[in-house]
């Protein structure tokens, strides 16, 4: 998915059904929406396989098993070898389902298990994003038949057994090698597993008129520039360093200091005008056999740190990288919390309130400025333990955002942004060899200086998860922590054309 001119709304099933009603409630009849859309897998499917190929269209008993008629009479029209299998009984087909395998001229099979043997290409018309129950029985004998074929499958909407709001696996789904969707993405096209198993998204326009949007008011993004980029900070060419914000990165001892360092470096490059990194004395050396353009200060405890943010023109600080769990720690970040800077929580500064999550969040409530937590999926199940229970990642950051009163950002191949107001993105541009070692930190960093350059926090959080995806995908294979920030560059560059 590339980054396009306007924000990309993301629908749960139950939008996506409201925008359907909406579409035909504006005189775009349902047919026509399931004619277009069956248009669009048929082309699909000849993208996938060679003129005259076989395929094996498996329906279900709903809408997208009307799709795939519509599809398999497109195919079949241009010579292609088509085979219909349709789970139930066609005489029970509803609605424009029913209209649909009505325009099949061709023999409905019932479906078996090795209903795939002798085609190319299956095209998936089971079921599709709206899935809310476990498939079992036949239905699941058919999804492990169709995985077990090796074809190339082809999904309409979503894998069949992926839930459409979640990503989740229902019980059993199927593996495509690509998919079509209509309209708008779901978050299962963007959340794991949802998104392994989906392939290649295209995403077809069938007719909704996007100012249908303007009521249904979705409240997910997939996190791509358009959503953030009138946002982003700009150097004006009469400014000078100071204008551009003084971000604090907090250290920890003297065997902990190379995260702090990161998270520097990274606040630095991406646009913080000073940084300063605050180091305990026994780490001072250390700090400053590595520190050149950044600033460092020596830091005496939770007193010390609450001394250095009273200065109101250093206005973000990072705490949490490597700063060590206990007491102190939690001391640490309540003294940063008490101070009037943007805040940035990770790493030990989060695992440190695992006994006591209650005052992190009473500490972020009762401040004015901004705050954004950025835990993996470790730390947020320390805070947040009871909230594992959702299957969906988006609705559990919302929640723990609403709870804790910060911007959330659950890290993640599908990291998630969510804000208190149930505002979120879903980032999936980051690649594998994002993970290792120290990336967090400059993750940290990142947001913590844009943040000094006054950038919204949930904007913030949400531009850089994708800045940090993109600087390590352009690094690609061999990646460490430190060439994420060296690659920060490049990218602010292509954003400024």
């Amino acid at each position: 998915m590339e980054a396009g001119a306007d924000p990309v709304e993301l629908l749960t099933p139950g939008e996506m059904g409201d925008a359907d009603r909406r579409a035909i409630a504006s005189g775009l009849r349902g047919s026509l929406l399931m004619e277009r859309a069956g248009a669009a897998v048929a082309a699909a499917a000849t993208r996938m396989t060679p003129a005259g190929a076989r395929i094996a269209v498996l329906c279900g008993p709903g809408n997208n098993g009307g799709d795939g008629f519509v599809a398999a009479r497109l195919l079949q029209e241009n010579g292609y070898h088509v085979s219909v299998f349709l789970l139930g009984e066609r005489q029970n087909l509803k609605g424009d389902a029913s209209l649909a395998a009505r325009g099949w001229t061709g023999e409905v099979r019932g479906a078996q298990r090795d209903f795939a043997y002798g085609h190319d290409l299956i095209i998936d018309a089971l079921f599709g994003a709206g899935l809310d129950r476990p498939i079992e029985g036949e239905a699941a004998s058919l999804i492990d038949g169709a995985n077990e074929s090796g074809l190339p499958i082809l999904a309409v909407d979503l894998p069949s057994g992926v839930d459409g709001g979640s990503g989740a696996i229902l019980g059993r789904a199927v593996m495509a090698r690509e998919s079509v969707t209509f309209f708008r993405y779901k978050p299962g096209h963007l959340l794991l597993p949802g998104r392994l198993l989906a392939g290649p998204i295209t995403l077809a326009d069938i007719g909704h008129d996007p100012g249908i949007l303007e009521d249904i008011r979705p409240a997910a993004f997939h996190n791509d520039p358009a959503v953030w980029i009138d946002a982003f900070p700009r150097p004006m060419i009469d400014g000078h360093k100071y204008d551009r914000g003084h971000t604090v990165v907090v250290s920890g001892p003297l065997t902990g200091t190379g995260a702090a360092r990161l998270a520097a470096r990274a606040a630095l490059r991406i646009g913080s005008g000073l940084v300063t990194v605050a180091s305990p004395p026994d780490a001072i050396v250390a700090n400053a056999a590595h520190l050149t353009a950044i600033m460092l200060t020596r830091m005496y405890e939770a007193e010390g740190l609450a001394e250095i943010l009273a200065d109101r023109r250093k206005n973000a600080v990072v705490i949490g990288p490597a700063l060590g769990v206990g007491d102190a720690a939690i001391s640490m970040v309540s003294a940063a919390l008490e101070a009037s800077a943007a805040a940035v929580v990770d790493a030990d500064g989060l695992t440190s309130f695992a006994e006591s999550p209650d005052a992190l969040f009473m500490r972020i409530r009762n401040r004015a400025a901004p705050v954004v937590l950025t835990p993996h999926e470790g730390e947020f199940a320390r805070l947040f333990p009871d909230l594992s229970i959702m299957a969906s990642k988006l609705d559990r950051a919302r929640e723990a955002a609403l709870r804790s009163g910060a911007v959330v950002v659950l890290k993640g191949p599908d990291t998630v942004v969510a804000a208190p107001d149930g505002l979120g993105t879903i980032a999936d541009n980051a690649p594998a060899y994002l993970a290792t070692a120290g990336a967090g930190d400059v993750l940290a960093g990142i947001i913590g200086g844009l943040m000094a350059q006054g950038m919204a926090a949930f904007d913030a959080a949400t531009a850089g998860v994708w800045m940090h995806g993109a600087a390590a995908a352009r690094v690609g294979r061999g990646l460490i922590a430190e060439d994420i920030p060296e690659a920060l560059p490049n990218l602010l560059s292509r954003l400024a054309d």
